[in-house]
């Protein structure tokens, strides 16, 4: 399956947006330069005081749909 590396550095106040209604998408990139427009409700289990920081393994279908978002060591 496919897959892609990210390295999200999101604080809490641009996450405020997604929590007031104003947003439900974010956008990040890959490791590789690619653009990914993600639903910011996957973010939520990783969601701490300053925002969402580190780096995550995106596991998606053929067809774009998400499978699983983790947080690598």
């Amino acid at each position: 399956m496919p897959s892609l590396v990210l390295d999200i550095a999101l604080s809490a106040e641009k996450l405020l947006a997604v929590y007031q209604g104003r947003a439900d998408r974010v956008l990040v990139f890959s490791r590789d330069g690619r653009r990914v427009s993600l639903p910011a409700r996957h973010l939520r289990p990783f969601l701490a005081h300053d925002g969402v920081h580190g780096s995550f393994r995106l596991e998606f279908t053929d067809s774009g749909e998400l499978l699983e978002l983790r947080r690598l060591p």
